[in-house]
Protein backbone atom coordinates (compact mmCIF):
# COMPACT_ATOMS: atom_id res chain seq x y z
CA UNK A 1 0.00 0.00 0.00
CA UNK A 2 1.48 3.34 -1.00
CA UNK A 3 0.13 6.80 -0.36
CA UNK A 4 -0.67 9.02 -3.35
CA UNK A 5 -2.17 12.50 -2.93
CA UNK A 6 -4.43 12.58 -6.03
CA UNK A 7 -7.89 11.07 -5.62
CA UNK A 8 -9.98 9.77 -8.47
CA UNK A 9 -13.57 10.75 -9.00
CA UNK A 10 -16.11 8.20 -7.82
CA UNK A 11 -18.52 6.27 -9.95
CA UNK A 12 -22.06 7.56 -9.20
CA UNK A 13 -23.00 3.97 -8.39
CA UNK A 14 -20.96 4.22 -5.19
CA UNK A 15 -23.40 6.65 -3.63
CA UNK A 16 -26.35 4.35 -4.24
CA UNK A 17 -24.42 1.38 -2.79
CA UNK A 18 -23.67 3.42 0.31
CA UNK A 19 -27.30 4.38 0.72
CA UNK A 20 -28.33 0.76 0.34
CA UNK A 21 -25.75 -0.35 2.90
CA UNK A 22 -26.98 2.16 5.47
CA UNK A 23 -30.59 1.05 5.21
CA UNK A 24 -30.18 -2.65 4.53
CA UNK A 25 -27.35 -4.11 6.60
CA UNK A 26 -29.04 -3.78 9.97
CA UNK A 27 -32.01 -5.85 8.89
CA UNK A 28 -30.02 -8.27 6.77
CA UNK A 29 -27.34 -9.06 9.32
CA UNK A 30 -29.23 -8.64 12.60
CA UNK A 31 -27.56 -5.51 14.00
CA UNK A 32 -29.04 -3.67 16.91
CA UNK A 33 -30.02 -0.15 15.96
CA UNK A 34 -28.34 1.47 18.94
CA UNK A 35 -24.86 -0.03 18.68
CA UNK A 36 -24.41 -1.38 15.19
CA UNK A 37 -23.15 -4.65 16.67
CA UNK A 38 -24.60 -8.06 15.94
CA UNK A 39 -27.49 -8.70 18.27
CA UNK A 40 -26.09 -12.09 19.28
CA UNK A 41 -22.43 -11.01 19.42
CA UNK A 42 -22.09 -12.06 23.05
CA UNK A 43 -23.34 -15.57 22.38
CA UNK A 44 -20.97 -18.47 22.90
CA UNK A 45 -22.52 -20.32 19.96
CA UNK A 46 -20.50 -20.53 16.73
CA UNK A 47 -21.44 -17.43 14.75
CA UNK A 48 -19.34 -17.99 11.66
CA UNK A 49 -21.45 -19.78 9.05
CA UNK A 50 -18.32 -20.81 7.11
CA UNK A 51 -18.98 -24.48 6.50
CA UNK A 52 -20.49 -24.70 9.98
CA UNK A 53 -16.95 -25.04 11.25
CA UNK A 54 -16.45 -21.97 13.43
CA UNK A 55 -14.58 -22.76 16.66
CA UNK A 56 -16.25 -22.07 19.97
CA UNK A 57 -15.37 -18.87 21.79
CA UNK A 58 -12.92 -18.09 23.18
CA UNK A 59 -10.67 -18.85 20.26
CA UNK A 60 -7.37 -20.51 21.15
CA UNK A 61 -4.37 -18.18 21.18
CA UNK A 62 -2.08 -18.64 18.20
CA UNK A 63 1.44 -19.89 18.90
CA UNK A 64 4.35 -21.27 16.92
CA UNK A 65 4.27 -24.98 16.12
CA UNK A 66 7.25 -26.93 17.52
CA UNK A 67 8.71 -27.39 14.03
CA UNK A 68 9.22 -23.63 13.88
CA UNK A 69 7.66 -23.18 10.43
CA UNK A 70 3.91 -23.35 11.04
CA UNK A 71 1.25 -21.95 13.35
CA UNK A 72 -1.15 -23.66 15.69
CA UNK A 73 -3.69 -22.90 18.36
CA UNK A 74 -2.60 -23.26 21.96
CA UNK A 75 -4.78 -26.35 21.98
CA UNK A 76 -2.66 -27.87 19.21
CA UNK A 77 -5.18 -27.24 16.42
CA UNK A 78 -3.86 -26.38 12.93
CA UNK A 79 -3.96 -22.68 12.08
CA UNK A 80 -3.65 -21.42 8.52
CA UNK A 81 -3.16 -17.66 8.31
CA UNK A 82 -5.55 -16.52 5.59
CA UNK A 83 -5.41 -12.78 6.04
CA UNK A 84 -7.16 -9.79 4.54
CA UNK A 85 -5.77 -6.26 4.52
CA UNK A 86 -8.38 -4.02 6.12
CA UNK A 87 -5.83 -1.40 7.09
CA UNK A 88 -8.34 1.47 7.46
CA UNK A 89 -11.14 -0.55 9.10
CA UNK A 90 -10.92 1.11 12.51
CA UNK A 91 -10.59 4.64 11.19
CA UNK A 92 -12.78 4.68 8.10
CA UNK A 93 -15.89 2.61 8.80
CA UNK A 94 -19.05 3.06 10.83
CA UNK A 95 -20.14 0.23 13.14
CA UNK A 96 -22.65 -1.01 10.56
CA UNK A 97 -20.06 -0.97 7.78
CA UNK A 98 -17.49 -2.70 9.97
CA UNK A 99 -19.96 -5.45 10.85
CA UNK A 100 -20.88 -5.94 7.20
CA UNK A 101 -17.21 -6.26 6.32
CA UNK A 102 -16.39 -8.70 9.16
CA UNK A 103 -19.38 -10.93 8.51
CA UNK A 104 -18.59 -11.05 4.80
CA UNK A 105 -14.97 -12.05 5.33
CA UNK A 106 -16.00 -14.64 7.93
CA UNK A 107 -18.44 -16.21 5.48
CA UNK A 108 -15.67 -16.27 2.86
CA UNK A 109 -13.41 -18.32 5.12
CA UNK A 110 -10.73 -15.79 6.06
CA UNK A 111 -9.02 -16.32 9.42
CA UNK A 112 -7.11 -13.07 10.10
CA UNK A 113 -8.08 -9.43 9.65
CA UNK A 114 -5.08 -7.09 9.41
CA UNK A 115 -5.97 -3.58 10.60
CA UNK A 116 -4.22 -0.50 11.93
CA UNK A 117 -4.90 1.32 15.19
CA UNK A 118 -3.11 4.54 14.19
CA UNK A 119 -4.04 4.59 10.52
CA UNK A 120 -1.93 5.77 7.63
CA UNK A 121 -4.43 8.19 6.08
CA UNK A 122 -4.35 11.06 8.60
CA UNK A 123 -5.16 8.63 11.37
CA UNK A 124 -4.04 11.03 14.10
CA UNK A 125 -5.52 14.39 13.16
CA UNK A 126 -8.52 13.43 11.02
CA UNK A 127 -11.60 12.24 12.94
CA UNK A 128 -12.84 8.72 12.25
CA UNK A 129 -16.12 7.83 10.57
CA UNK A 130 -17.62 7.99 14.07
CA UNK A 131 -16.06 11.41 14.79
CA UNK A 132 -13.38 10.33 17.27
CA UNK A 133 -9.59 10.64 17.37
CA UNK A 134 -7.10 8.34 19.08
CA UNK A 135 -5.45 10.87 21.37
CA UNK A 136 -6.33 13.97 23.33
CA UNK A 137 -4.27 16.79 21.90
CA UNK A 138 -2.54 14.31 19.56
CA UNK A 139 -0.52 13.11 22.54
CA UNK A 140 0.12 9.33 22.70
CA UNK A 141 0.34 9.57 26.49
CA UNK A 142 -3.27 10.78 26.60
CA UNK A 143 -5.36 8.16 24.80
CA UNK A 144 -9.01 8.80 24.00
CA UNK A 145 -10.90 6.01 25.78
CA UNK A 146 -13.82 6.24 23.36
CA UNK A 147 -11.53 5.51 20.42
CA UNK A 148 -9.76 2.58 22.03
CA UNK A 149 -12.97 1.11 23.39
CA UNK A 150 -14.12 0.95 19.77
CA UNK A 151 -10.95 -1.00 18.93
CA UNK A 152 -11.90 -3.52 21.63
CA UNK A 153 -15.46 -3.77 20.26
CA UNK A 154 -14.10 -4.62 16.81
CA UNK A 155 -11.80 -7.29 18.25
CA UNK A 156 -14.71 -8.79 20.16
CA UNK A 157 -17.02 -8.79 17.17
CA UNK A 158 -14.33 -10.50 15.10
CA UNK A 159 -13.97 -13.16 17.79
CA UNK A 160 -17.71 -13.82 17.72
CA UNK A 161 -17.31 -14.63 14.03
CA UNK A 162 -14.30 -16.91 14.48
CA UNK A 163 -11.86 -14.29 13.20
CA UNK A 164 -8.46 -13.29 14.55
CA UNK A 165 -7.29 -9.68 14.35
CA UNK A 166 -3.70 -8.76 13.58
CA UNK A 167 -3.51 -5.35 15.20
CA UNK A 168 -0.93 -2.92 13.84
CA UNK A 169 -0.37 -0.50 16.75
CA UNK A 170 0.80 2.22 14.36
CA UNK A 171 1.44 2.59 10.66
CA UNK A 172 5.11 3.11 9.97
CA UNK A 173 4.83 6.79 9.08
CA UNK A 174 4.15 7.61 12.73
CA UNK A 175 7.76 6.82 13.58
CA UNK A 176 9.86 6.40 10.45
CA UNK A 177 10.68 8.16 7.24
CA UNK A 178 11.13 8.70 4.40
CA UNK A 179 7.54 8.82 3.14
CA UNK A 180 4.12 9.31 4.73
CA UNK A 181 2.20 12.12 6.37
CA UNK A 182 2.88 11.19 9.99
CA UNK A 183 3.00 12.99 12.35
CA UNK A 184 6.05 11.20 13.73
CA UNK A 185 4.97 10.61 17.30
CA UNK A 186 7.52 7.96 18.24
CA UNK A 187 11.21 8.76 17.96
CA UNK A 188 14.56 7.56 19.19
CA UNK A 189 14.57 10.43 21.69
CA UNK A 190 11.22 9.41 23.31
CA UNK A 191 11.34 5.63 23.41
CA UNK A 192 9.37 5.54 26.65
CA UNK A 193 6.41 7.14 24.86
CA UNK A 194 6.34 4.27 22.35
CA UNK A 195 6.57 1.69 25.12
CA UNK A 196 3.82 3.30 27.20
CA UNK A 197 1.50 3.57 24.20
CA UNK A 198 1.67 -0.12 23.29
CA UNK A 199 1.55 -1.10 26.97
CA UNK A 200 -1.76 0.75 27.21
CA UNK A 201 -3.09 -0.69 23.93
CA UNK A 202 -2.10 -4.27 24.76
CA UNK A 203 -3.60 -3.91 28.20
CA UNK A 204 -6.97 -3.07 26.64
CA UNK A 205 -7.09 -6.42 24.84
CA UNK A 206 -4.89 -8.62 27.01
CA UNK A 207 -7.76 -11.01 27.78
CA UNK A 208 -8.75 -11.36 24.13
CA UNK A 209 -7.39 -14.60 22.73
CA UNK A 210 -7.96 -13.67 19.07
CA UNK A 211 -5.35 -10.87 18.94
CA UNK A 212 -2.09 -11.11 17.01
CA UNK A 213 0.34 -8.21 16.71
CA UNK A 214 1.92 -6.70 13.64
CA UNK A 215 4.70 -4.10 13.69
CA UNK A 216 6.26 -2.39 10.69
CA UNK A 217 3.41 -0.80 8.80
CA UNK A 218 4.95 -0.85 5.30
CA UNK A 219 8.29 0.60 6.42
CA UNK A 220 11.86 -0.66 6.80
CA UNK A 221 13.25 -0.85 10.33
CA UNK A 222 16.18 1.30 9.24
CA UNK A 223 17.81 3.03 6.29
CA UNK A 224 21.33 1.94 7.20
CA UNK A 225 22.38 -1.20 5.40
CA UNK A 226 19.34 -1.55 3.17
CA UNK A 227 21.24 -0.70 0.02
CA UNK A 228 17.95 0.52 -1.41
CA UNK A 229 18.53 3.54 -3.69
CA UNK A 230 14.88 4.59 -3.47
CA UNK A 231 14.92 4.69 0.33
CA UNK A 232 18.26 6.44 0.39
CA UNK A 233 17.12 9.12 -2.06
CA UNK A 234 13.89 9.72 -0.12
CA UNK A 235 15.84 9.96 3.11
CA UNK A 236 18.35 12.37 1.61
CA UNK A 237 15.55 14.52 0.17
CA UNK A 238 13.94 14.62 3.61
CA UNK A 239 17.21 15.52 5.34
CA UNK A 240 17.41 12.19 7.17
CA UNK A 241 20.92 10.76 7.74
CA UNK A 242 21.51 7.52 5.92
CA UNK A 243 22.73 5.86 9.11
CA UNK A 244 19.31 6.33 10.74
CA UNK A 245 18.12 3.23 12.59
CA UNK A 246 14.53 3.01 13.92
CA UNK A 247 14.97 -0.48 15.34
CA UNK A 248 15.11 0.83 18.95
CA UNK A 249 11.61 2.28 18.48
CA UNK A 250 10.20 -1.00 17.18
CA UNK A 251 11.91 -2.72 20.08
CA UNK A 252 10.26 -0.30 22.53
CA UNK A 253 6.87 -0.91 20.94
CA UNK A 254 7.39 -4.66 21.29
CA UNK A 255 8.42 -4.26 24.93
CA UNK A 256 5.21 -2.37 25.60
CA UNK A 257 3.17 -5.17 24.03
CA UNK A 258 4.80 -7.72 26.29
CA UNK A 259 4.27 -5.59 29.38
CA UNK A 260 0.65 -4.85 28.49
CA UNK A 261 -0.30 -8.45 27.75
CA UNK A 262 1.66 -9.86 30.69
CA UNK A 263 2.87 -12.60 28.35
CA UNK A 264 4.99 -13.14 25.28
CA UNK A 265 2.88 -11.88 22.37
CA UNK A 266 2.90 -13.37 18.88
CA UNK A 267 4.42 -10.62 16.72
CA UNK A 268 5.01 -10.38 12.97
CA UNK A 269 6.69 -7.53 11.08
CA UNK A 270 5.16 -6.03 7.91
CA UNK A 271 8.04 -4.44 5.97
CA UNK A 272 8.24 -2.30 2.85
CA UNK A 273 7.68 -3.88 -0.55
CA UNK A 274 10.52 -5.85 -2.07
CA UNK A 275 12.65 -8.92 -1.45
CA UNK A 276 13.85 -7.93 2.02
CA UNK A 277 11.66 -9.63 4.58
CA UNK A 278 11.98 -8.93 8.29
CA UNK A 279 14.48 -11.79 8.38
CA UNK A 280 17.02 -9.60 6.60
CA UNK A 281 17.10 -6.83 9.23
CA UNK A 282 15.49 -8.23 12.37
CA UNK A 283 16.58 -11.87 12.46
CA UNK A 284 18.12 -11.54 15.92
CA UNK A 285 15.32 -9.59 17.57
CA UNK A 286 13.88 -11.82 20.33
CA UNK A 287 10.43 -10.20 20.15
CA UNK A 288 9.88 -11.23 16.51
CA UNK A 289 7.81 -14.43 16.31
CA UNK A 290 6.97 -14.56 12.58
CA UNK A 291 8.86 -13.18 9.60
CA UNK A 292 6.87 -11.11 7.14
CA UNK A 293 7.45 -9.85 3.63
CA UNK A 294 5.58 -7.79 1.06
CA UNK A 295 5.81 -8.91 -2.57
CA UNK A 296 3.56 -5.94 -3.26
CA UNK A 297 2.29 -4.25 -6.42
CA UNK A 298 5.10 -2.14 -7.85
CA UNK A 299 7.36 -4.60 -9.63
CA UNK A 300 4.96 -6.02 -12.18
CA UNK A 301 3.74 -9.59 -12.52
CA UNK A 302 5.17 -12.74 -11.00
CA UNK A 303 7.79 -11.36 -8.64
CA UNK A 304 9.66 -14.40 -7.25
CA UNK A 305 8.14 -14.43 -3.77
CA UNK A 306 8.71 -18.20 -3.68
CA UNK A 307 12.45 -17.55 -3.57
CA UNK A 308 12.06 -15.13 -0.64
CA UNK A 309 9.92 -17.63 1.26
CA UNK A 310 12.50 -20.37 0.57
CA UNK A 311 15.27 -18.12 1.90
CA UNK A 312 13.37 -17.55 5.15
CA UNK A 313 12.36 -21.21 5.43
CA UNK A 314 16.01 -22.28 5.30
CA UNK A 315 17.12 -20.01 8.14
CA UNK A 316 18.18 -21.36 11.52
CA UNK A 317 16.64 -21.23 14.00
CA UNK A 318 13.42 -21.48 12.02
CA UNK A 319 10.56 -18.99 12.18
CA UNK A 320 7.26 -19.07 10.32
CA UNK A 321 7.20 -16.71 7.37
CA UNK A 322 4.54 -15.38 4.99
CA UNK A 323 3.71 -12.75 2.42
CA UNK A 324 1.65 -10.12 4.26
CA UNK A 325 0.85 -8.04 1.18
CA UNK A 326 0.96 -9.68 -2.27
CA UNK A 327 -0.32 -7.81 -5.30
CA UNK A 328 -3.79 -6.54 -4.47
CA UNK A 329 -6.66 -7.61 -6.64
CA UNK A 330 -7.68 -4.68 -8.91
CA UNK A 331 -4.55 -2.62 -8.17
CA UNK A 332 -2.64 -0.93 -11.03
CA UNK A 333 0.41 -3.09 -11.47
CA UNK A 334 3.20 -0.60 -12.12
CA UNK A 335 5.18 1.55 -11.79
CA UNK A 336 5.64 2.52 -8.16
CA UNK A 337 4.98 5.19 -6.96
CA UNK A 338 2.85 6.76 -9.71
CA UNK A 339 0.55 3.76 -10.33
CA UNK A 340 -0.44 4.38 -13.93
CA UNK A 341 -3.77 2.55 -14.49
CA UNK A 342 -3.22 2.47 -18.24
CA UNK A 343 -0.62 -0.25 -17.68
CA UNK A 344 -3.34 -2.58 -16.42
CA UNK A 345 -4.62 -4.02 -13.15
CA UNK A 346 -3.83 -7.16 -11.21
CA UNK A 347 -6.81 -9.53 -11.37
CA UNK A 348 -7.71 -12.77 -9.65
CA UNK A 349 -5.31 -14.91 -11.70
CA UNK A 350 -2.38 -12.69 -10.67
CA UNK A 351 -3.39 -13.06 -7.03
CA UNK A 352 -3.73 -16.84 -7.21
CA UNK A 353 -0.31 -17.27 -8.79
CA UNK A 354 1.39 -15.43 -5.96
CA UNK A 355 -0.50 -16.85 -2.99
CA UNK A 356 -0.35 -20.51 -4.06
CA UNK A 357 3.32 -20.39 -4.93
CA UNK A 358 4.27 -18.65 -1.67
CA UNK A 359 2.38 -21.18 0.45
CA UNK A 360 3.77 -24.13 -1.50
CA UNK A 361 7.26 -22.66 -0.97
CA UNK A 362 6.78 -23.14 2.78
CA UNK A 363 4.83 -20.14 4.12
CA UNK A 364 2.62 -20.58 7.18
CA UNK A 365 -0.22 -18.90 5.31
CA UNK A 366 -0.75 -15.83 3.18
CA UNK A 367 -2.63 -12.54 3.08
CA UNK A 368 -5.05 -11.45 0.38
CA UNK A 369 -5.81 -7.82 -0.28
CA UNK A 370 -8.15 -5.78 -2.43
CA UNK A 371 -7.15 -2.28 -3.47
CA UNK A 372 -10.58 -0.78 -2.70
CA UNK A 373 -11.10 -2.69 0.54
CA UNK A 374 -7.92 -1.76 2.43
CA UNK A 375 -8.84 1.93 2.04
CA UNK A 376 -12.63 1.44 2.22
CA UNK A 377 -12.98 3.45 -0.96
CA UNK A 378 -16.30 5.17 -1.37
CA UNK A 379 -18.09 8.46 -1.28
CA UNK A 380 -17.06 9.39 2.27
CA UNK A 381 -13.46 8.16 2.16
CA UNK A 382 -12.59 8.97 -1.43
CA UNK A 383 -10.36 6.88 -3.68
CA UNK A 384 -6.58 6.44 -3.54
CA UNK A 385 -4.35 5.27 -6.38
CA UNK A 386 -7.01 4.65 -9.01
CA UNK A 387 -9.23 2.10 -7.26
CA UNK A 388 -11.72 1.06 -9.94
CA UNK A 389 -14.72 0.30 -7.68
CA UNK A 390 -16.00 0.87 -4.16
CA UNK A 391 -15.23 -1.44 -1.25
CA UNK A 392 -18.68 -3.03 -1.04
CA UNK A 393 -18.48 -4.28 -4.62
CA UNK A 394 -14.85 -5.26 -4.05
CA UNK A 395 -15.72 -7.61 -1.18
CA UNK A 396 -17.13 -10.07 -3.70
CA UNK A 397 -14.41 -9.98 -6.35
CA UNK A 398 -13.31 -13.38 -7.71
CA UNK A 399 -10.04 -13.78 -5.83
CA UNK A 400 -11.69 -12.83 -2.53
CA UNK A 401 -14.14 -15.69 -3.00
CA UNK A 402 -11.42 -18.09 -4.16
CA UNK A 403 -8.89 -17.67 -1.33
CA UNK A 404 -10.70 -20.13 0.92
CA UNK A 405 -10.03 -22.91 -1.60
CA UNK A 406 -6.30 -22.65 -0.83
CA UNK A 407 -6.97 -22.91 2.88
CA UNK A 408 -9.32 -25.88 2.38
CA UNK A 409 -6.81 -27.65 0.18
CA UNK A 410 -4.05 -27.37 2.79
CA UNK A 411 -6.37 -28.48 5.59
CA UNK A 412 -7.54 -31.53 3.63
CA UNK A 413 -4.15 -33.21 4.01
CA UNK A 414 -1.81 -33.67 7.03
CA UNK A 415 -1.29 -30.06 8.09
CA UNK A 416 1.87 -30.21 10.19
CA UNK A 417 3.74 -32.63 7.93
CA UNK A 418 3.99 -30.44 4.83
CA UNK A 419 7.44 -29.52 3.54
CA UNK A 420 8.39 -27.67 0.35
CA UNK A 421 10.19 -29.88 -2.14
CA UNK A 422 11.22 -28.50 -5.52
CA UNK A 423 13.14 -31.70 -6.25
CA UNK A 424 9.79 -33.19 -7.19
CA UNK A 425 9.93 -31.08 -10.36
CA UNK A 426 12.34 -32.72 -12.75
CA UNK A 427 14.50 -30.14 -14.48
CA UNK A 428 13.91 -26.38 -14.53
CA UNK A 429 10.76 -25.36 -12.62
CA UNK A 430 10.54 -22.23 -14.74
CA UNK A 431 10.70 -18.55 -13.98
CA UNK A 432 8.12 -15.81 -13.57
CA UNK A 433 4.74 -16.73 -14.99
CA UNK A 434 5.96 -20.25 -15.87
CA UNK A 435 7.24 -21.17 -12.41
CA UNK A 436 5.94 -24.41 -10.89
CA UNK A 437 6.02 -24.92 -7.13
CA UNK A 438 5.81 -28.17 -5.17
CA UNK A 439 5.11 -29.12 -1.57
CA UNK A 440 4.56 -32.56 -0.07
CA UNK A 441 3.88 -34.52 3.07
CA UNK A 442 7.20 -35.43 4.69
CA UNK A 443 6.03 -39.07 4.91
CA UNK A 444 5.35 -39.19 1.17
CA UNK A 445 1.61 -39.77 1.36
CA UNK A 446 0.59 -36.69 -0.67
CA UNK A 447 1.92 -33.76 -2.67
CA UNK A 448 0.68 -30.54 -4.30
CA UNK A 449 2.25 -29.02 -7.42
CA UNK A 450 1.02 -25.65 -8.67
CA UNK A 451 0.84 -25.28 -12.45
CA UNK A 452 0.43 -21.59 -13.43
CA UNK A 453 -0.71 -22.38 -16.99
CA UNK A 454 -3.17 -24.60 -18.78
CA UNK A 455 -1.71 -27.16 -21.21
CA UNK A 456 1.55 -26.96 -19.24
CA UNK A 457 3.57 -30.17 -19.11
CA UNK A 458 5.88 -30.98 -16.22
CA UNK A 459 7.93 -34.03 -15.40
CA UNK A 460 7.47 -35.06 -11.79
CA UNK A 461 9.98 -37.09 -9.78
CA UNK A 462 7.95 -39.77 -8.03
CA UNK A 463 10.60 -40.98 -5.57
CA UNK A 464 9.13 -38.86 -2.77
CA UNK A 465 5.80 -40.67 -3.04
CA UNK A 466 5.89 -43.81 -0.87
CA UNK A 467 2.84 -45.32 -2.46
CA UNK A 468 1.99 -48.66 -4.01
CA UNK A 469 -1.18 -47.20 -5.43
CA UNK A 470 -1.30 -43.64 -6.77
CA UNK A 471 -4.34 -41.41 -6.83
CA UNK A 472 -4.03 -38.17 -8.83
CA UNK A 473 -6.34 -35.17 -9.08
CA UNK A 474 -6.51 -31.81 -10.80
CA UNK A 475 -7.68 -29.25 -8.25
CA UNK A 476 -9.32 -26.12 -9.62
CA UNK A 477 -8.28 -23.05 -7.56
CA UNK A 478 -11.23 -21.07 -8.97
CA UNK A 479 -13.90 -23.47 -7.69
CA UNK A 480 -12.26 -25.70 -5.07
CA UNK A 481 -13.28 -28.81 -7.02
CA UNK A 482 -10.92 -31.75 -7.46
CA UNK A 483 -11.24 -34.01 -10.50
CA UNK A 484 -9.88 -37.54 -10.19
CA UNK A 485 -7.66 -38.40 -13.15
CA UNK A 486 -5.94 -41.57 -11.96
CA UNK A 487 -6.29 -44.32 -9.38
CA UNK A 488 -4.07 -47.29 -10.13
CA UNK A 489 -0.98 -49.17 -8.95
CA UNK A 490 2.05 -46.92 -8.81
CA UNK A 491 4.92 -47.33 -11.22
CA UNK A 492 8.50 -47.80 -10.12
CA UNK A 493 8.98 -44.97 -7.56
CA UNK A 494 12.41 -44.20 -8.97
CA UNK A 495 10.88 -43.16 -12.29
CA UNK A 496 9.43 -39.87 -13.42
CA UNK A 497 5.95 -39.11 -14.68
CA UNK A 498 4.72 -36.46 -17.09
CA UNK A 499 1.57 -34.53 -16.22
CA UNK A 500 -0.16 -31.98 -18.44
CA UNK A 501 -2.57 -29.47 -16.95
CA UNK A 502 -6.09 -29.26 -18.42
CA UNK A 503 -6.63 -27.15 -21.54
CA UNK A 504 -8.51 -24.36 -19.76
CA UNK A 505 -8.05 -22.51 -16.51
CA UNK A 506 -5.37 -21.20 -16.74
CA UNK A 507 -3.89 -22.40 -13.44
CA UNK A 508 -4.24 -25.76 -11.67
CA UNK A 509 -2.94 -27.76 -8.70
CA UNK A 510 -1.84 -31.33 -9.27
CA UNK A 511 -2.65 -33.38 -6.16
CA UNK A 512 -0.90 -36.73 -5.70
CA UNK A 513 -2.08 -39.13 -2.98
CA UNK A 514 -1.15 -42.50 -1.63
CA UNK A 515 -4.50 -44.18 -2.30
CA UNK A 516 -4.15 -46.41 0.76
CA UNK A 517 -4.56 -43.36 3.01
CA UNK A 518 -8.10 -42.81 1.72
CA UNK A 519 -7.74 -39.05 1.87
CA UNK A 520 -10.94 -37.27 0.84
CA UNK A 521 -11.12 -35.38 -2.45
CA UNK A 522 -8.76 -32.39 -2.14
CA UNK A 523 -10.30 -29.43 -0.35
CA UNK A 524 -13.45 -31.32 0.56
CA UNK A 525 -12.95 -31.84 4.28
CA UNK A 526 -10.31 -31.26 6.91
CA UNK A 527 -7.81 -34.04 7.57
CA UNK A 528 -8.10 -35.41 11.10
Amino acid sequence: MKQSPPKNSLNPLYASRRAFLQTATSAALGFTASTGLAADSTSDKPANPFLGNCPQRPLPRIVIHPDGHLLQGQDGSPFFWLGDTAWQLIHSTTPDECSYYLQTRARQGFTVIQTVVLAEMNGITKPTATATQPFLGNDPLHPNEQYFNRVVQIVDEAASLGLYVALVPTWGDKLTAPWGAGPRLFRNDNLNVARQYTQYLAGKVKDRTNVLWMLGGDRPPRIKGTGNPSFEKSATDAGIPLDTDWTPIWRALAEGLKEGTGATPTVVYHPQGGPDSSSVYLANEPWLSINGMQSSHGSGHDVPVWDWIARDYAMSPPKPTLDLEPNYEDHPFNPWPTWDPTTGYFRDYDVRKQVYRSVFAGACGVTYGHHAVWQFAGKRNGVINHADRDWIDALYRPAARQMVFLRLLVLSRPFFRRVPDQTMIHGDPGKGGLHLQAIRDREGTCAFIYFPLNDQTATINMDSMKSHRLRAWWYDPRTGVGTLIEDKPATDPTTTRDFRSPPYGPDWVLVLDDATTNYPPPGLSAHT
